[in-house]
């Protein structure tokens, strides 16, 4: 059954009665200044108002009673007294609660000052987290360069290497120079070989012509040799 309920709270409970939050307060505030916070019998200060009024009373009075003002003025006083215990205790409370209230605000702001600190010192965290991966970065490429270096042969052999190309490159250097030059060389005598063959071509070709025409001279000269020794056409026309 306990544990089916529900707590109530002020809220809650302020729908069930015709005061609101703010009149509740007060009239708290009210019963604890007036002693009035319980039910049963007359409140404390209405009780001390009694006791008062009766031994005013009395004494106001012209007559010899003296033995009940002395007991009327002992029973106010017992009921100030009685009424001032709670006041003291109240007090006591009160300034245990102020002094609880600037230990709490010196607590809060302890731990306002520790938050803020923190706040702080997580932000230096996170640069040094942020530095710390560059640096672990910068060390790995480091890293790779290294081994990458420590890979590649020694120095000593790498320059070696490279005199040896280089005396290769003169070498090949010196070649292609000779051999433009063979190269010029071929070109100039092709060239003249070309030209000899062109004037060999010619001086046959004119010799063959000079060579026909001599051929043709001599038939001419021979056919007429013979018409000669023939009587020419007109005698051998009659035959």
């Amino acid at each position: 059954m306990l544990k089916g309920r529900k707590p109530v709270g002020r809220e809650t409970m302020a729908a069930h009665y015709a005061f609101g939050p703010l009149e509740d307060d007060i009239i708290i505030k009210h019963r604890l200044l007036t002693r009035t916070t319980t039910t049963r019998g007359e409140p404390p200060l209405k009780k001390l108002q009694k006791k008062f009024t009766a031994f005013a009373t009395e004494v106001e009075k012209e007559a010899e009673n003296y033995g009940d003002c002395e007991r009327l003025a002992k029973s106010f006083l017992q009921e100030l007294n009685t009424f001032e215990i709670p006041l003291l205790k109240s007090r006591a409370v009160i300034d245990a609660n102020v002094r609880e209230k600037e230990n709490f605000n010196e607590l809060k702001y302890e731990i306002n000052r520790q938050i803020s600190q923190a706040h702080g010192d997580i932000e230096d965290l996170k640069k040094q987290l942020e530095e710390s991966k560059i640096e672990r970065q910068h060390k790995e490429e480091c890293e790779a360069i290294r081994k990458l270096i420590a890979m590649q042969p020694p120095r000593s052999e790498t320059q070696k290497t490279i005199t040896d190309l280089e005396k290769e490159i003169a070498m090949l250097e010196a070649e292609n120079t000779a051999g433009s030059r063979t190269l010029d060389l071929r070109k100039k005598q092709f060239a003249l070989l070309l030209h000899v063959v062109d004037e060999l071509q010619n001086t046959i070709e004119e010799e063959q012509r000079s060579l026909m025409e001599e051929m043709r001279t001599a038939v001419d000269e021979h056919r007429t040799g013979l018409e000669d020794a023939n009587g020419g056409p007109e005698a051998m026309a009659l035959d």
